[in-house]
């Protein structure tokens, strides 16, 4: 990951997810799915420079 943020020419967001729970040894959830969602949309939130509210 290091070396593909340092060879990168582009200013696009370059980002590594692993999901540790993934395989046979993982854990099963019902709400794994909101919770995976929930990343996705406070990552989509953050590079729109959107700032929490309290």
């Amino acid at each position: 990951m290091a070396r593909l943020r340092a060879k990168k020419t582009d200013d696009n967001v370059l980002i590594f997810r692993t999901n540790m729970e993934a395989g046979h040894g993982g854990k099963s959830g019902r709400f794994r799915r909101f919770a995976e969602a929930a990343e996705y949309y406070a990552f989509m939130l953050d590079q729109l420079g959107v700032e929490k509210r309290n």
